[in-house]
């Protein structure tokens, strides 16, 4: 009896799949000869290994057909007891998943019993011989692509999820976009340099992870939120051009297109103006989707200002693949009877062409949708086919104001008009939101077409209401344009940062700017956001030192990997593109972190937990 045939069953269930089935302990030589996606018909009468996992077993009476499976694709093989009667004998043990090496000859796939959307399915493989490499409980979800299971189930057994042949490719066009960023920047001369994952907590934005230190009690280091200070501090030590494909980590709410931990490519370069690092971004860009996709974007990326963005999307990152703009309609209403609009502190509408055929249901969906930007309300008008308008509140309009609505925006037969009034930041989120939902639901976006476009122009503080005091738009290191930095301290809201974004079909996949490169620049940036001499010398006092000493200009950009490999692949979550992703609670339901440590770490980090007792008080834990 050879190593690979059948022997009496043996105890146990852990005996069985090593004895019975006499999975091997090694491959005794064999070598994998291609993939499973190789094999055409120029293999025909060649011998080949193929190893893999089975996808499918189908049992004809006579013949067992086998779909292997690996990374790269599906073969099909074939077990005759005609050919190879001891192969096929043993081939009845064979379950799906189950990790199997096979040896057989090519051929022709019989007539009429081609598929010709499979690379091998002109061929399949009759097996000579094959070994068990490991047997597979029954997953706790098909491994195919059609598989209907809830995403937390997916998360829970990630390692399946993987095998699936669309996560898979998604991983395979991942590494070729990552290559494909090396060598582009390798060849205009950047630096590959690493920096710190243990680094200084400097909060500005989203919450910083921590780190505790053992060494030092009561400290703690924070992982960055990005590489910005150590990539300015690389170009003061003239090291010129830098780029780093980066982990970075913001303790922040998630959505489909954030996670706690992501992946940037990060850039930095000395002696710029925003012209040539947009040009090296644009180029990176093409270069990416050309060698990944084989999609040819534009030579010249568009450009728009923020304050076009924002009037005519409503959002700082517009979909500008369809032509639906909002309008500011808020003078035709200034002064007259109906209250709600007169006297909104913004009025702004847009016309969905065709929109009439909305139902009461849909509307009552949309109305209740901007609520999720802070909205009230949402205000509508139908334009019947006769002319008539319907809507509630059409009863307070003039004939004035009805016949310049009608100019402004064009209403004609079948229309819908909506208005959002409202804060001017409400209304902007609102309906610029709301655009993109009748883009859906009216077909109006090409879901294989890229529209980039660089959105510029930001200002260079916003205020916040809530910590009542101005704060960077992108962040405190950004320059103000020529000749405003001086006035950022008299009219801070007025000033514009030499910023640039890249958005892509409505995602943000690249931001930048020129820094500040002299300290007195930066600390009149720091008083401007309202953070003292002595803040800004304990959080980044090791920064205005560098520019002390002949920091030269610089500026950068970092793109969001995960982002962009989404948009290349389709995918509607960045999940679907990071191998091992969090759930929207920050939680990894395969290793189940966040978990409790012991208390014995807690002592050595010199750390005392507080619980909130269910009943009454704070309970103390001691570490």
């Amino acid at each position: 009896m050879t190593e690979e045939s059948a022997t009496p069953a043996a105890t146990s269930a852990e005996e069985r799949s090593y004895d019975e089935y006499r999975v091997v302990q090694d491959l005794g030589g064999w070598k994998r000869s291609h993939t499973c996606n190789q094999l055409t018909s120029a293999n025909i009468g060649q011998e080949v290994t193929l190893m893999g996992w089975v996808q499918f077993r189908r049992d004809h009476g006579g013949l067992i057909f086998i779909d292997l499976r690996d990374r790269e694709g599906l073969t099909q093989t074939v077990f005759s007891p005609e050919d190879a009667p001891e192969a096929h004998e043993r081939a009845h043990a064979i379950r799906i998943e189950y990790v199997v090496a096979l040896r057989g000859i090519v051929r022709h796939r019989p007539e009429g019993m081609t598929n010709p959307g499979m690379p091998t399915g002109e061929v399949e493989v009759y097996v000579k011989e094959w070994k068990l490499l490991n047997t597979s409980e029954t997953p706790p979800f098909p491994i195919e692509d059609r598989v209907e299971t809830s995403e937390m189930l997916r998360l829970k057994y990630r390692y399946l999820d993987l095998r699936r042949p669309r996560l898979a490719k998604n991983f395979i066009l991942r590494n070729k976009a990552a290559q494909s960023v090396r060598r582009y920047l390798d060849g205009l001369g950047f630096l590959e340099i690493e920096t710190p994952v243990l680094t200084k907590s400097t909060p500005e934005g989203a919450r910083d992870f921590l780190v505790p230190s053992r060494l030092n009690l009561g400290t703690f280091y924070a992982l960055p939120q990005s590489p910005q200070l150590f990539k300015q501090l690389l170009m003061v030590a003239g090291l010129d051009r830098y780029f780093q494909i980066v982990k970075c980590f913001r303790d922040e709410d998630l959505r489909a297109d954030r996670q706690p931990e992501f992946t940037q490519i990060d850039i930095e370069m000395s002696f710029p103006d925003e012209e040539q690092i947009m040009d090296m971004a644009e180029g990176l860009v093409r270069t990416l989707f050309k060698e990944t996709i084989g999609l040819a974007l534009p030579e010249a990326f568009p450009r728009m200002t923020y304050k076009k963005a924002m009037d005519e999307y409503g959002v700082d990152k517009p979909d500008v693949r369809f032509d639906l703009k909002l309008a500011d309609v808020k003078d035709i209403f200034a002064g007259g009877g109906f209250k709600v609009f007169a006297s909104a502190p913004c009025l702004k509408a847009v016309r969905m062409p065709g929109g009439g055929v909305l139902s009461r249901k849909e509307i009552d969906e949309y109305t209740e949708f901007v609520k999720i930007y802070g909205a009230q309300g949402l205000a509508w008008i139908k334009v019947k086919e006769d002319g008539e308008w319907q809507s509630p509140i059409v009863k307070f309009f003039s004939d004035d104001e009805k016949a310049k609505l009608a100019e402004r925006l064009g209403m004609t037969a079948g229309d819908i008009v909506f208005f959002q009034a409202a804060p001017e930041d409400v209304a902007n989120a609102a309906l610029g939101n709301l655009r993109l939902k009748l883009g859906e639901r009216f077909g109006l976006i090409d879901e294989k077409a890229f529209a980039p476009i660089w959105v510029t122009d930001f200002p260079l503080l916003e205020y916040d209401p809530e910590d009542k005091r101005w704060v960077a738009k992108h962040h405190p290191f950004t320059s103000p344009q020529p000749g405003q930095m001086d006035s950022i301290a008299t009219n801070p809201g007025g000033a514009l940062a030499r910023a640039y974004d890249l958005v892509l079909n409505g995602n943000e996949i690249g931001g930048g700017s020129i820094r500040i490169h002299t300290p007195a620049a930066q600390k009149a940036m720091f008083k401007a956001l309202g953070i003292s001499d002595e803040e800004a010398e304990e959080k980044f006092g090791f920064l205005i030192e560098a520019l002390k000493f002949g920091a030269p200009p610089h500026g950068g950009i970092a793109f969001g990997l995960d982002r962009i490999v989404m948009l290349l692949t389709g995918s509607k979550s960045i999940r679907d593109v990071i191998a091992f992703p969090k759930t929207q609670k920050a939680t990894c339901l395969m290793t189940d972190a966040p978990n409790t440590v012991s208390k014995k770490q807690l002592r050595e980090l010199g750390i005392q937990l507080r619980e909130k007792a269910a009943d009454a008080g704070d309970k103390k834990v001691e570490g």
